[in-house]
């Protein structure tokens, strides 16, 4: 019996899981399922094309529990799920970010959020345009705390002297890598308190 494409991507994430974006390779996944590199090659023609389905993978579950019915819950809690997403696996969020996944559920994914907006009475620019910020904070942040778990990302205050950077150092308790959930929060709140205005 053949491996399936399934198995593929599955072996992709788990490469991604041990070993971070940088050692997901046609060959380590080859390893991973102890086959011919040929074997991954008919079923993702490139590297690129095994992140993309990799990448759709990672989207595949957002819509399996009910989602709330109200505007802005269901809109909120979308784009949530995304993020949780994003955050079950190494690096999700910079694997995602590096491709074009047109894909079945990643296309599904966006479909639903964008028929929210449509629901909602936001005209088809404003619901096209709203899906990709909110998609692109969700990325950028997500990156920003994936990338965390390594590295100490915090500006010491001896870094930003409040005589030479005194707005900075003014803020400083509230750019510490503690606070992505709360920043997360704060920033789709003022999204979706924008669309009131949004033409």
């Amino acid at each position: 019996m053949g491996t399936t494409r399934g198995e593929i991507v599955a072996a992709t994430l788990a490469v991604l899981d041990e070993q971070g974006l940088d050692g997901v390779t046609m060959r380590a996944v080859a390893d991973r399922l102890g086959v011919r590199h040929n074997t991954v090659r008919w079923h993702a023609s490139s590297k690129g094309r095994l992140l993309e389905l990799a990448s759709d993978e990672l989207l595949a579950h957002c819509l399996d529990e009910p989602l709330p019915e109200a505007f802005p819950d269901r809109l909120g809690e979308l784009s949530r799920r995304c993020r949780t997403a994003l955050l079950s696996h190494r690096d999700g969020a910079r694997m995602v970010a590096g491709v074009f996944a047109a894909e079945p559920r990643t296309l599904r994914y966006a479909d639903t959020v964008i028929a929210t907006l449509l629901a909602a009475g936001h005209p088809p620019r404003t619901a096209a345009w709203t899906h990709w910020t909110i998609f692109y904070l969700t990325l950028g942040l997500t990156q920003e705390q994936q990338a965390a778990q390594h590295t100490t990302p915090t500006l010491p205050p001896d870094q930003v002297p409040a005589d030479t950077y005194p707005a900075l150092s003014e803020v400083l308790p509230y750019v510490g890598p503690d606070s992505f959930d709360q920043r997360f929060e704060f920033a789709l709140g003022l999204i979706i308190a924008g669309l009131g205005s949004a033409g």
